[in-house]
């Protein structure tokens, strides 16, 4: 096949590598000629690079760098291109001014492909004559390791052409899936779960930034923390998708924006590249603070109460360390107080069942049995009570790994807050993908292949969701609405249905017959 790229930047870059290294011919354009040979020398060293690494032979190296192909302009006649795939600059007036060029210069049979990560594929088409020759195809960067495009068809898309795509993409080594034409299409629309919730504990006070993200990489498995993910990716960029799918939305309650966001992007703490962003990224800065020492008594006696299985699980890990009282006994006069919550709030617990304020703390149920325990606090408590339960839990062993037995946990203070920094963070990731898929933008398991893929997470929302159990994650998103009255914690129909029908979160169910069907 024969593929003109048009735009020679970083996404151009990666996907004129990825397409000569899959054995097509590219042709490589740009406004600015001098930035298609920079362009190829860079796609040329990649490929090299590539090759001293064993990723693939020298020869193969070698004939994807004689496919590379420079042309002087986008708009360049050209009667054997097949596909074009634009990467220039995000406006839809720019994109459309593109195609509507390239429609005048090229054959009728040639497809046009957009690599818009957030703007309508249909209102980009409109403009052409015959919009039934363009859809979307959406890499991620870096292309070449990011191994996921969203293929998607506009309103206008001739059916053979996401097919055709679907094939390009996959025969490159890398994973497609189809996308309704939706703000945010899929990958970008279900990361907005995370960052936005991220954003909402830290309006909340809840942690501070690197609290949140260790609890994120700790608890939840992710690779990185959202704010560690935002500075990487940048803050602007971020910054702008959240408003694009809060907008597109029609400003669904559960992909509201954080008013820290505005202010941060006009100071330009974008994140790695300025420098600054969430975290200090220059030369010679001292890095994120170490945790707070554990210096409370380990002695102290630790009471659970209650019988439900969360109370049983703790503990049974306090028990193992020699650390709690009876249940059955009211707590003495010197025993913390630890009370798992799923969903609620420890001082809803303390004013429903007669705790005493200064002594009760929360425990995160989704923290058990990670190696980094979380602990809830309330304006009430005694400090000294933080302190030592904080220690009693760091005497605890964490999960064992590759190497062996686990070791001590890290233990993380939280300001208390209905359902604890896990708890919210995954809830909202669930809800955002249930959301996704209850309107049909994607079938579940493209989901959850689409976001492990594209977001390294663990596992795909609803696979998490199964994992918690269809009936617990009902409870979850109940038990957060209704404590905080806000609409970002609205039950989804998916996780509802699924839940009442003993149906999994990653079942698509039974579609009703179409008319005329």
């Amino acid at each position: 096949m024969r593929i003109r790229i048009v735009g020679a930047g970083v996404m151009g870059r990666g996907i004129a590598q990825w397409a000569a290294a899959a054995g097509h011919t590219v042709e490589l354009a740009d406004a600015r000629r001098e930035a298609v040979d920079e362009a190829v020398g860079f796609v040329t060293g990649m490929l090299g690079r590539a090759a001293e690494k064993g990723r693939m032979s020298s020869e193969d190296a070698a004939a994807a760098t004689r496919r590379l192909v420079p042309v002087e302009s986008p708009l360049a006649p050209g009667d054997a291109v097949d596909l074009v795939i634009e990467a220039v600059l995000e406006d839809l007036a720019v994109k459309a001014e593109l195609f509507t060029g390239l429609e005048r210069v090229l054959p009728a049979r040639t497809v046009f492909a957009t690599n818009t990560s957030s703007l309508s594929v249909t209102r980009i088409a409109a403009e052409l004559a015959d919009p039934s020759r363009l859809a979307g195809l959406h890499f991620f960067n870096p292309v070449p390791l990011m191994r996921i495009a969203e293929v998607i068809p506009g309103a206008e898309t001739r059916p053979d052409i996401p097919p055709r795509l679907v094939e390009l993409v996959e025969s490159g080594g890398h994973r497609a899936v189809v996308v309704a034409d939706t703000p945010g299409f899929l990958v970008n629309h279900a990361g907005r779960g995370l960052i936005t919730e991220a954003l909402a504990l830290l309006e909340e006070d809840v942690s501070d930034v690197a609290g949140i993200d260790r609890i994120a990489r700790d608890v939840l498995g992710l690779r990185m923390g959202p704010f560690e993910l935002t500075d990487l990716t940048g803050l602007d960029v971020t910054a702008s998708v959240i408003d694009t799918v809060w907008h597109g939305f029609r400003h669904d309650g559960r992909l509201r924006p954080s008013y820290l966001t505005p202010n941060r992007v006009a100071a330009g703490l974008y994140g790695r590249k300025t420098g600054r962003g969430f975290y200090d990224h220059r030369p010679g800065a001292p890095g994120t603070p170490a945790e707070p020492p554990f210096d409370g008594d380990p002695a102290r006696p630790v009471h659970v109460p209650g019988h439900g299985p969360d109370a049983a699980e703790l503990r049974r890990a306090l028990a193992a360390a020699d650390a709690v009282t009876d249940p059955g006994t009211a707590p003495s006069e010197d025993a913390v107080v630890l009370v798992p919550v799923w969903g609620g709030t420890v001082a809803a617990a303390v004013a429903g069942h007669g705790l005493p304020a200064r002594r009760t703390l929360g425990v995160d149920p989704l923290s058990l049995g990670t190696g980094r325990l979380v602990l809830a606090m309330t304006p009430a408590s005694d400090p000294a009570a933080v302190r030592d339960a904080r220690t009693v839990l760091a005497g605890l062993t964490g999960p064992a790994g590759p190497a062996g037995p686990g070791g001590p946990v890290a233990v993380s203070v939280v300001r208390d807050t209905a359902g604890s920094v896990a708890q919210r963070l995954l809830a909202s990731v669930v809800s955002v993908a249930a959301s996704i898929a209850e309107r049909g933008i994607a079938a579940p398991a493209d989901i959850d292949m689409a976001v492990t893929t594209g977001l390294g997470y663990p596992y795909g929302p609803l696979a998490w969701a199964r994992r918690t159990g269809a009936d617990r994650m009902l409870a979850l998103h109940r038990a957060l609405y209704e404590t905080t009255g806000d609409p970002r914690y609205r039950p989804t129909r998916w996780v509802t249905e699924r839940a009442q029908l003993g149906l999994e979160l990653t079942d698509p169910g039974t579609p009703p017959p179409h008319a005329g069907g």
